[in-house]
């Protein structure tokens, strides 16, 4: 008898725990939305992190600044003290969406930490419907990380999509700054100025130009344009010969309303930039390329010089 009433015991304490797991409920998990994800969220519904709307919102753990520029392109290597990186992990994709029209361009960085930097950026601009995209590779994205603008003048609905192609053992740091509308010390500025100050050359369809650079330039700016037609180019940064440091694939779909300028580091000697035309004939651009950050080796001062195209130059400084 005392080894079935210990038996009952076991039974019934079994069914007593079997019965308290199954009346406990799980407290559900919150849904972090995603691009993959099939929601308002991901196109600029004012939804973010804090519950807060922002000028861009980042739908995926993006992180993005929205004040004004101190009248010059925040120089690739100091931006990256101001303001928060986004990790990218290899094979991944990251988002930023914006909430209001009043930003028309944004500043997009990338780099790594010393590993090769090879990823796809692309503007949405609505469901289906991509207007500019490009494709970058970095042999090392420390020494010379990636610094663009991306236009976006119409009022709709745009986001910037950064997809790391990379491997897994390549991860990425991504910084996007907005641009916004009215600001006389924004990124408008710096484009315009590289328009006023230089002369730009056209690039006929399926032609290239060479612009080579001496070892105190450490780095250049570029901006391509078109009259209206599509833009499609490669930028091309050579040291030695066939020895492409950096390579840059552009494609827009208006060269006029979304020009492309980056800033491209140039460390070292011998570098040298080459653009592709990659359209057909009937789809001519026209290159501005002048040096951005000149390193003065008397006075030891970076400062910012190019030539008018005139046979005279000007020269202007960068506080870092």
């Amino acid at each position: 008898m005392k080894i079935i009433n210990k038996i009952l015991a076991l039974y019934i304490v079994h069914q007593n725990l079997w019965w308290a797991k199954a009346s406990f409920i799980q407290q559900p998990r919150a849904l972090i939305p995603t691009a993959l994800n099939s929601s308002p969220f991901a196109y600029g519904s004012g939804f973010s992190e804090t519950g807060a709307s922002s000028s861009v919102m980042p739908t995926n753990g993006g992180v993005v600044g929205t004040g004004e520029m101190a009248g010059d392109l925040q120089l690739a290597k100091d931006v990256w003290d101001t303001l928060s990186p986004v990790k990218v992990q290899g094979g991944s994709l990251r988002t930023w969406s914006f909430v209001t029209p009043a930003v028309e361009r944004v500043q997009v960085l990338l780099k790594t930490d010393g590993r090769p930097l090879v990823a796809n950026i692309d503007l949405w601009e609505g469901p289906d419907n991509t207007p500019q995209k490009m494709g970058i590779y970095i042999e090392d994205g420390c020494l010379r990380p990636f610094n663009a603008v991306i236009e976006t003048p119409r009022h709709g609905q745009n986001a910037i999509a950064v997809y790391n192609t990379g491997h897994l053992e390549f991860p990425l740091d991504a910084c996007v700054e907005a641009d916004m509308k009215g600001s006389a010390k924004g990124l408008a500025a710096v484009t315009q100025r590289l328009v006023n100050m230089s002369k730009p050359k056209v690039i006929q369809g399926g032609a290239l130009k060479t612009y080579p650079f001496e070892p105190s330039v450490q780095s250049v700016q570029i901006l391509l344009k078109t009259d209206g037609r599509p833009l499609n180019a490669r930028i091309e940064l050579l040291q030695g010969p066939n020895n492409n440091k950096q390579v840059m694939e552009i494609y827009t779909e208006d060269g006029h309303e979304r020009p492309f300028f980056v800033v491209i580091e140039t460390p070292g000697v011998g570098n040298v930039v080459r653009i592709v035309n990659a359209s057909p004939v009937e789809f001519p651009l026209t290159a501005s390329v002048e040096p951005y950050l000149v390193d003065s080796d008397s006075t030891g001062v970076l400062e910012n010089s190019w030539d008018n195209g005139d046979g005279t130059s000007g020269l202007f400084f960068l506080q870092r």
